[in-house]
């Protein structure tokens, strides 16, 4: 029975340096493991954003400009009412304002659900703006009387349909970069 005693300590004085030893080693192998993966997603979120950082501002400036040409200002003066009655001037700018917004929806992608609906949200300010000012109209009027309407609607309520959203993304921006 003493020797089986003996044997058993002279085994935990070898068996017990050895399991430390390799515990340490387990610990230290996984640390840096964890180390060299941080290391790794460090990189690749760096490598991401030095892409997609630029995509992101470059989608950021033209939703400020599909904004800057729904503008009531920008997009009466770009479309012009001349030689156009009412109803057909009425039907060129809400295709205009519905192909400008198309031609940008994409950029959705890379902008907040915030900013986005607040892109949106301007769009269709716009739109009901033209369609309640064409609708105020006499029959027979003709497309310079409808962009002044809508100028005078605009200088009238101090509003423009398109500030707000275009300062929601500028704040946006001023947050991401």
């Amino acid at each position: 029975m003493e020797q089986l005693l003996i044997f058993i300590i002279d085994l935990l004085k070898i068996a017990l340096p050895a399991l430390i030893v390799a515990a340490a080693m387990y610990y230290l192998v996984k640390k840096h493991y964890e180390r060299d993966y941080q290391m790794r997603l460090l990189e690749l979120r760096q490598k991401n954003t030095e892409v997609v950082l630029p995509i992101r501002l470059q989608a950021y400036e033209r939703v400020v400009l599909l904004l800057e040409r729904i503008t009531p200002s920008n997009l009466l003066l770009r479309v012009s009412a001349a030689g156009h009655t009412a109803a057909d001037y009425h039907r060129v700018l809400l295709s205009e304002i519905r192909n400008e917004f198309n031609h940008n929806m994409s950029q959705q992608v890379y902008m907040t659900e915030q900013a986005w609906q607040q892109v949106k949200h301007a769009r269709e300010d716009m739109v009901s703006l033209i369609n309640k000012t064409y609708q105020e109209l006499p029959e027979g009027a003709r497309g310079t009387d409808l962009a002044k309407r809508i100028l005078e609607t605009v200088l009238a309520t101090e509003q423009d349909p398109t500030a707000r959203a275009i300062s929601f993304v500028k704040q946006e921006i001023g947050q991401v970069f």
